[in-house]
């Protein structure tokens, strides 16, 4: 397997190899219901639950500093991907039903963490269902415990701080929906608006109908025409840190790197100092 993604029928034949990669189920709904009740009700076989929340992201702090997803303290992290299953010399595949905009969290603090070797199954779950391949109902076996070391760095972050100097000398893509971009709704976080300078890029133009990501040669020419060119610094924001790995994967996958905001508007606005802009930006 090559590249971040990683097709179906290339997964099913790595699944039936000598050295399947480790799968790691990561669906997640804001509004419910809870992952785990999605997964027992049908998942690859094999797969193992990553819960958001518990597994992928710190407690928020008071008052949300740092955002509704707070990167794990490194070394939580690492126990919880060995608890499930994680290994350094092993590939690992990760997997949601929403186009990669949940699942990609874990792909990115798997990367940020130091693996070198992690996979999102283009269109995910249904994707699969769709081909004809077997799911499992249930939980799946206790995973033999992994040996996985993290070793931050190994992809870029940036704070609020360095999010407000990109939107003024870089290009900051805020890949939450236009209406919240604009300011003309948000449900989840007490202002609504964007970071001055931000430009507006939806994270669902990044994958086409069903889920699945658009080509690398079309991604390229979607980002081109929000501003990012080769060489530019460029990071994403969404409300939490969670989405905006996708459009960091959706880069990667144009050949183009980026920065994850992790805090994101979340911790944005958890400043009152910090100055809000709406409108079309």
């Amino acid at each position: 397997m090559t590249g971040p993604l990683v097709e179906v029928a290339e997964l099913a034949e790595a699944l039936g190899s000598d050295d399947p990669p480790v799968l790691l189920d990561v669906r997640w709904r804001l509004a419910g219901p809870p992952g785990i009740e999605v997964y027992r009700a049908g998942h690859l076989p094999g797969a193992h639950y990553a819960d958001l929340d518990a597994d992928l992201a710190a407690p928020p702090a008071e008052g949300v500093r740092g955002g509704r997803h707070p990167l794990p303290d490194p070394a939580v992290a690492e126990a919880a991907f060995r608890r499930l299953g994680v290994r350094t010399d092993r590939a690992v595949v990760v997997y949601d039903d929403a186009a990669g905009t949940v699942a990609a969290r874990a792909w990115w603090l798997l990367r940020y963490l130091g693996h070198d070797d992690v996979r999102l199954l283009d269109g995910g779950y249904p994707a699969w269902t769709a081909a004809g391949h077997p799911v499992e109902t249930g939980d799946a076996m206790a995973p033999v415990p992994g040996d996985f070391e993290a070793q931050p760095g190994g992809l870029p972050v940036v704070d609020a701080d360095a999010a407000a100097r990109l939107a003024r000398d870089g290009v900051l893509l805020d890949v939450r929906t236009g209406e919240r971009y604009r300011g003309e709704a948000e449900p989840i976080d007490p202002v609504a608006g964007h970071v001055p300078g931000a430009v507006s890029a939806p994270a669902a133009g990044s994958t086409d109908g069903t889920g699945r990501f658009l080509p690398s040669p079309a991604l390229r020419e979607r980002f081109a025409g929000l501003g990012v060119r080769e060489g530019a610094a460029v990071a994403a924001y969404c409300g939490s840190g969670v989405t905006a790995a996708q459009t960091v994967l959706a880069l990667e996958v144009a050949g183009l790197p980026a920065a994850l905001y992790v805090g994101s508007w979340s911790d944005w606005v958890s400043d009152p100092n910090r100055p809000v802009a709406v409108g079309e930006g």
